[in-house]
């Protein structure tokens, strides 16, 4: 079982969505997070419960990067508006560059998140199991 985050920018949540309901039975199995009205509206439109934490801008990215920080996190599929200012941009720059400190896959765009979910289906994130079993500082 894997963690995997949702996050949206308004202008692409309704392709999250879309997206999560397409790719539903890959996700059932894992344990799912999201900042909340994306985590809201995943959840009204499929049967997959939800980890939610705040909105985007008032801290759910950091609480996000907060399990990203600690290598908890193992993928997030995260649809940014690259076309809208974003008030929480620095959030959000914080929250990849950890993604690229960890080493965590992350999707920012429905493409990369094809790829991303496939790689999922067919069992190519099994490296992210042996991290949770031999987290440093943790006796064996």
């Amino acid at each position: 079982m894997l963690n995997i985050a949702f996050i949206a920018h308004d202008r692409k949540k309704d392709e999250m969505v879309n997206f999560v309901i397409a790719y539903e039975q890959a996700f059932v199995s894992h344990k799912l997070y999201s900042t909340g009205t994306t985590g809201t509206r995943i959840m009204e439109q499929t049967n997959l419960q939800i980890q939610r934490f705040c909105s985007g801008p008032l801290g759910g990215d950091q609480q996000i990067g907060a399990l990203v920080a600690q290598n908890e996190m193992d993928l997030i599929v995260f649809l940014r508006d690259p076309l809208m200012a974003q008030p929480h941009e620095p959030d959000i720059t914080a929250l990849l560059r950890l993604c690229d400190v960890q080493g965590i896959p992350v999707a920012t765009n429905i493409a990369t998140a094809e790829l991303l979910v496939k790689a999922l289906v067919r069992g190519d994130f099994s490296w992210r199991e042996l991290v949770h079993k031999y987290k440093p500082g943790v006796d064996q």
